[in-house]
């Protein structure tokens, strides 16, 4: 009896060939394993598969796209999510270990994260593993040289799909904030940002790392414009108010210092 192969969520990063990890890379080279990749239309190109092919690889002659459709239809979602489980499924079970590459992270936002998820729901014993990579925000950090925390901040990465009044109550409570997806709400983010004085602070990036890399660090000038999905903003906070930390939590000051080393001093 054939045992079954192993499926692995393969990491590219968000766009930049170079940014592929050493294990990424030795799981692409292998000659023995089928490519899996998602799309979001039959039609449409695989962003994961373009930088895999930017990167030199060719793919092997066993590969094959799996659809993850955009829609907010969860029926439509989960028949789609467990044909592409089925897929895998059946391929794992002639041995082969199956390659499902992830632009980005495997564990951040992706599909791959409901393709296994699925996959454990049909057979619990499936082995998986998961290959970590660069997400899209610490790329976009890294490219606009901006830090994505120092010291004590609060950061919060979230799709900006929850909406504005979302979003405006997580301006108080962090000091950085990723916003994910911003293309449906972008105009409304923008003027959010106006109001609250951030625009100044706030930094849009477009497929970050990719060719077709866009920066804007005039958020406001992208009023009224198109951008791609694979888009996000990044708003710094300087002037939140912030709590209280929790002593033994911060950087002690030089009086604590003394106290702790002198703890009997009266």
């Amino acid at each position: 009896m054939t045992a079954p192969g192993m499926l692995h969520g393969v990491s590219l990063g968000p766009g930049d060939p170079d940014l592929i990890t050493r294990r990424a890379w030795s799981l692409l080279t292998r000659t023995d394993a089928v490519w899996t990749y998602p799309v979001r239309s039959l039609r449409k190109e695989s962003y994961a598969l373009d930088i895999a092919l930017r990167a030199g690889l060719s793919a092997p002659a066993q590969h094959q796209a799996l659809l993850f459709p955009m829609t907010h239809d969860a029926e439509k979602l989960a028949r789609h999510w467990l044909k592409a489980a089925e897929t895998v499924q059946a391929l794992l079970a002639t041995g082969q270990d199956v390659l499902f590459l992830v632009e980005g992270d495997a564990s951040t936002y992706a599909s791959f994260c409901y393709l296994a998820r699925v996959l454990r729901e049909l057979d619990p014993a499936a082995r998986i593993d998961v290959v970590p990579g660069v997400t899209s925000f610490n790329a976009a950090c890294a490219r606009l040289q901006l830090p994505l925390s120092e010291q004590d901040d609060t950061v919060a990465i979230v799709p900006a799909a929850y909406g504005i009044a979302a979003v405006e109550k997580m301006l108080d409570d962090f000091d950085t904030l990723v916003l994910m997806k911003v293309k449906p709400l972008l105009d409304d983010l923008i003027d959010l940002l106006a109001r609250r004085g951030l625009l100044a602070h706030s930094r849009f990036i477009e497929k970050a790392g990719s060719p077709v890399e866009r920066i804007v660090h005039d958020v406001a000038s992208l009023k009224g414009s198109k951008v791609n999905y694979l888009s996000l903003l990044l708003v710094k906070n300087p002037g939140r108010e912030r709590g209280e930390l929790v002593r033994g939590c911060r950087k002690k000051t030089s009086t604590e210092i003394e106290e702790d080393e002198n703890p009997n001093d009266e």
